[in-house]
């Protein structure tokens, strides 16, 4: 249908305020867009991330006539396709919690994206610091997971981080004031809005309100996605399938099939926890996001 009508390709790029942007692959160029009423049809929302079939109207509008099939649709935030999670950090300010990057690598491997992480700012800390970081660098590249250590600022780490880009829809999560507009600004040129942490909290403030995907290398494109403090896996994923998207514990075959890790016999996920060949902070993330407020002794002795 969309070769018998001349149709071009495009993908969402942006929405904000019921506005839609697309960009053109074969114009190379970004559009205002307006479906078309069949379209309205067929799908109730748009979102950025969405490919999309339409015509120019004129120089500056597009109009979509039709939507390809999409592989998944992130609920936080709401981006069509994506296929990585470049999940930023940093080791202080704000300070590290490893719960909360435990639950985003959790969900992003849920909905079936490739989880990366990156710790930003790496140039404010002092020896001892780095020495601590990279045991926790260790720790995740352990459980299966790609780690790398960034300065924004001073572009450190922002070439190797490059690499991982290649016809990707990417979107950078992670919490407000770990320098996410930074390493976008660094990675793609254009400079974005940047607040600094808060003296008061060593947090940051919101400074992305929505999800802009910005074209970047070999039809890849990538986004800000506004801050958050937490995630609550149990919201997206079931209780017993929690234990399938931590890495590590997958390489166990416990004598249960359906092993919680917690209270059962003769566990070799828990064996590996005690003998150091899964990490403890990993396991305690994993009890907090199941809500299992079990003494470690009783489980570990």
């Amino acid at each position: 249908m969309n070769k018998e009508k001349n149709l071009k390709s495009g993908i969402i790029t942006e929405k904000i305020a019921g506005k839609l942007e697309v960009y053109c692959f074969e114009d190379k160029k970004s559009y205002l867009a307006i479906p078309r009423g069949k379209l309205r049809k067929k799908v109730k929302t748009l979102y950025a991330g969405d490919y999309v079939y339409g015509l120019n109207i004129d120089e500056n509008t597009f109009a979509i006539e039709d939507i390809k099939e999409r592989k998944n649709l992130l609920i936080r935030p709401k981006v069509a396709n994506a296929s990585k999670a470049i999940i930023v950090q940093t080791f202080k300010k704000p300070d590290f919690i490893p719960f909360l990057l435990d639950s985003l690598l959790v969900a992003y491997d849920y909905y079936g994206l490739d989880p990366v992480i990156v710790f930003n700012k790496i140039d404010l800390l002092n020896e001892d610091e780095r020495k601590e970081l990279e045991k926790v660098k260790k720790i995740y590249e352990n459980a299966g997971y790609k780690v790398y250590l960034t300065s924004a600022i001073y572009k450190e780490g922002i070439d190797k981080l490059k690499e991982e880009f290649d016809k990707d829809i990417c979107i950078l999560a992670g919490p407000s004031g770990v320098g996410k507009s930074s390493i976008l600004s660094a990675l793609t040129g254009i400079n974005l809005k940047v607040q600094e942490v808060s003296e008061k909290t060593e947090r940051g403030r919101h400074t992305t309100t929505g999800v802009k995907l910005i074209p970047f290398g070999k039809n890849s494109f990538i986004g800000d996605t506004p801050g958050f403090s937490k995630i609550d896996v149990l919201e997206i994923m079931d209780e017993k399938d929690v234990p399938k998207y931590f890495r590590e514990f997958l390489r166990y075959s416990c004598p249960y099939k359906n092993c919680t890790h917690t209270l059962e016999e003769n566990c070799l996920v828990k064996e590996a926890v005690k003998k150091g060949e899964i990490s403890l902070e990993r396991y305690k993330s994993y009890l907090k996001m199941i809500k299992k407020n079990i003494p470690l002794d009783e489980l570990l002795k």
